[in-house]
């Protein structure tokens, strides 16, 4: 007896489908064909070494290795810091640990000043940007009598995000603005086509990269202002906890927005793929 196929009854219903045949339909039969090679049922091993290549040659790149190394420096410093916190040298505890000329001490402000460094180079380096982004915003949202003004700044903040943020469509009687928004909304992974993203997500993103800048000031402000014998403890602990929630919420925000819409980018280039054999076989 012949073996039973399921991908041979495949090919032969492909062959005799009817014209009324929607494009779901077409796509459970070319799901069907494809399953095997889906990457929910590549091995775990593949996935890891598959990650692990595109992680190295990312690292090999200078601004992957920059990153990296920066990185590294703020998980090294922290730990030490965090380790100087709960007393686990206690050897430097001399003649006490809160001693303000104990050695745990004096490592306590040597750790906390690098750590600082390290967070004015993201919060004072990127603030020229962060500037650049809310002078665009401040004319995209306080521009609301001059219609044309507000949608040439939003156009211009999402060319600049690109990689995570679509406008929606909008009709404007300007050329140059209508090649711009055409520009926002086409450049995504794969040719497809991104939903627009909620306004106030831009929002969102831009004012958090400012309090980030902010607060990294004010840290910076009593780091170098005061020394370690007349700065109150609390000001540290609270500007370095504020800036690091506020830089999170708009990382994971674009974060989210950036593999959403690779998503749905990936997905319609799936659709359009499966339109296009049905079209075919019809």
């Amino acid at each position: 007896m012949a073996q039973f196929d399921p991908l041979s009854r495949a090919d032969c219903e492909v062959q005799c489908i009817p014209p009324v045949l929607e494009n779901k339909e077409i796509g459970l039969l070319v799901e069907l064909r494809t399953s095997s090679a889906s990457p929910e049922h590549i091995p775990t091993a593949a996935n890891q070494r598959a990650w692990l290549t595109q992680a190295w040659r990312w690292i090999t790149t200078p601004k992957g290795f920059f990153i990296a190394i920066y990185g590294l420096n703020i998980v090294a410093w922290g730990g030490m810091l965090f380790l100087l916190i709960c007393n686990a040298a206690p050897a430097m505890c001399h003649p006490s640990c809160n001693d303000l000329y104990s050695s745990r001490r004096i490592w306590i402000e040597i750790t906390s000043q690098v750590l600082n460094g390290l967070f004015c180079v993201t919060g004072f380096g990127l603030a020229p940007w962060r500037f650049r982004d809310l002078y665009w915003w401040c004319c995209w949202r306080l521009a609301w009598r001059d219609r044309e003004k507000s949608l040439a700044s939003i156009t211009r903040l999402a060319s600049i995000h690109r990689a995570w943020y679509r406008l929606p469509i909008v009709d404007c009687d300007c050329e140059q603005n209508k090649s711009a928004t055409t520009e926002a909304l086409d450049l995504s992974i794969n040719g497809g086509r991104a939903p627009a993203t909620a306004t106030w997500k831009m929002d969102l993103v831009i004012w958090c990269n400012m309090w980030n800048t902010i607060f990294q000031g004010c840290l910076a402000g009593c780091m170098w202002g005061m020394n370690r014998f007349n700065r109150p403890s609390w000001t540290t602990g609270l500007f370095v906890a504020l800036a690091c929630v506020v830089a999170g919420i708009a990382g994971h925000m674009v974060f989210r927005e950036t593999k959403r819409r690779a998503k749905s980018t990936e997905m319609k280039t799936a659709d359009s793929t499966v339109a296009e054999k049905g079209e075919n076989v019809v």
